[in-house]
């Protein structure tokens, strides 16, 4: 902005963010997020005439009882963190005017997020929730319905954020807290065991909303674990203690040194998350091929006669449209035109019709087409026409790992609700309970190194070689090996053969796991 004029200090922007930030601190210490003098809270200064790293940041100052700061109480400082304006001294018992404490980190998250607004919350709930096991490093939770408000995460996704520790001053908290931002790119908070939470958004209203839904999803994890439940868990059950076996508690006891070895110290890597492709792997090939495949395909135009005025359909169109755009231009086989969105209901069904039968033949692994199956494959199990198949070891491995605190999730290239579909309709019941989340195309190409290097960071593990991807597909385990990955390739009935001298352990059965 280079200098900055008097005027433009007292704007209106500038009194409505300086206003704002004394309304929020009320409000946050009738939380109990900013009591005592602690805590924190810093937002930049909306105006769509600057670029967001060059608007202004004003800050709460340090020491003051945040619940009667007023408007001119606020620092405000560049987008490189310089102070421009400063608070003028109050009387005693007032102390002499000082910038948060925090500055240096809140800064961090400008800088390595651009973000619009940080809030540093002393709740007791997010001190609490890292004081439960001193030697985590991560606070984990899944299937609950407030991870919803957490950017970029659904219900069925696990929550993963960073925890570091404490120290006698706040500004000393700087590095380790941007190591945390960098090493977990997706997260949007870190907690500091023992102190509180840094939570920041694109602007005060997502920092504010995401700090909500974590205190609610900390004092949920306090009180399940009061009751003898594991929140990390999809159902939440009972805090598992099997013959033999670590309980969770014990297992999340181990140092994090300790951790790198198995139970027999025979050095191999920890795994702490098991990643499972479905077809050949959890499922027999030909309950793809031979039943849901042509289920979908005979079933697409019923499907989308019955559903044609729909939202959700209408996405499915689109999608479909905008593929089918890039075939035609690319050439490709079985591609034909779709009439425009003024065109007759059945002659843009038919065209559907045939890029769709076009492309389930060709086993094209593409979003548009899987979108599509996992709601003509919902139909097709909510009327009980289908039934998910797996072969009969998978629901005892799956509890076994369970049991053991390891997180199980699947990457396949049906859908995310095509996989929940399979897994929550077999004959052995619901197995989704035993599941922590999903990945599908979304994430990239199975064959492609990049996906699994998007799964590991999604998955916030220390290290790669934690997690654990079972697959047939060679090339499958080829690239999850090149991110760091370790790879076992399933050998199952109806498999295509592997190459000879191929390098992975191969097994027949789960339980050999």
């Amino acid at each position: 902005m280079g200098s900055v004029s008097q005027a433009y200090l007292e704007s209106e922007p500038v009194k409505e963010a300086r206003s704002l930030i004394s309304e929020l601190c009320r409000q946050f210490y009738s939380l109990g997020w900013v009591s005592g003098t602690g805590g924190s809270i810093t937002m930049k200064v909306h105006d769509s005439s600057i670029p967001k790293p060059q608007q202004l940041i004003l800050m709460s100052p340090s020491g003051v009882q945040k619940e009667r700061m007023e408007p001119e109480d606020m620092y405000v400082l560049s987008g490189d963190g310089a102070i421009i304006s400063s608070p003028s001294p109050k009387p005693y018992p007032h102390k002499p005017p000082k910038c948060s404490d925090c500055a240096p980190l809140f800064m961090k998250a400008y800088h390595m997020r651009n973000a619009g607004a940080v809030i540093h919350s002393h709740g007791m709930e997010s001190c609490l929730a890292t004081m439960i096991n001193p030697h985590l490093k991560e606070f984990r939770i899944t299937h609950m319905e407030m991870i919803k408000g957490i950017q970029g995460h659904g219900y069925y996704d696990e929550l993963v954020i960073p925890i570091i520790e404490n120290t006698a001053y706040e500004n000393e908290l700087t590095d380790s807290l941007a190591k945390a931002i960098e090493a977990y790119p997706k997260t949007t908070a870190v907690l500091v065991r023992n102190h509180g939470i840094y939570v920041w958004g694109d602007s005060w209203i997502s920092a504010k909303t995401q700090s909500e839904c974590y205190h609610y999803l900390f004092d949920a994890a306090i009180k399940l674990h009061q009751l003898g439940l594991d929140w990390s868990t999809p159902d939440h059950g009972p805090i598992q203690v099997v013959k033999g076996v670590p309980s969770v508690d014990c297992r999340m006891n181990v140092s994090k040194k300790a951790r790198l070895a198995d139970s027999n110290c025979n050095g191999k890597p920890f795994t702490r998350c098991i990643v499972l492709d479905i077809e050949g792997t959890t499922t027999p090939i030909s309950f793809v091929t031979d039943i849901l495949f042509p289920y979908a395909q005979n079933n697409v135009g019923r499907h989308l006669s019955a559903t044609y005025a729909s939202a959700e359909t209408q996405d499915d169109i689109k999608l479909l449209r905008s593929q089918v755009e890039d075939d035609l231009k690319q050439g490709v086989i079985g591609a034909v035109p779709i009439p425009s969105e003024d065109a007759e209901k059945e002659e843009v069904i038919a065209a559907l019709v045939a890029n769709v039968e076009a492309m389930i033949k060709a086993d094209r692994k593409i979003t548009a087409l899987k979108q599509l199956q996992g709601h003509i494959w919902r139909t097709g199990f909510e009327t009980n026409e289908l039934k998910g198949i797996v072969f009969d070891d998978v629901p005892e491995a799956l509890e076994k790992w369970h049991a053991l605190g390891v997180k199980v999730y699947i990457y396949s290239s049906g859908s995310r609700l095509a996989q929940r579909l399979l897994f929550g309709n077999t004959k052995f019941g619901d197995l989704r309970k035993y599941l922590s989340g999903y990945f599908d195309t979304a994430v990239g190409n199975k064959r492609e190194k990049r996906s699994y290097v998007e799964i590991t960071d999604t998955l916030g593990v220390d290290k790669p070689s934690e997690i654990l991807f079972l697959t047939d597909i060679y090339q499958e385990a080829i690239a999850a090996k090149a991110a760091g990955m370790e790879a076992i390739i399933s050998v199952r009935p109806g498999n295509s053969p592997l190459p000879d001298n191929h390098g992975f352990k191969t097994i027949n059965s789960f339980l050999e796991v």
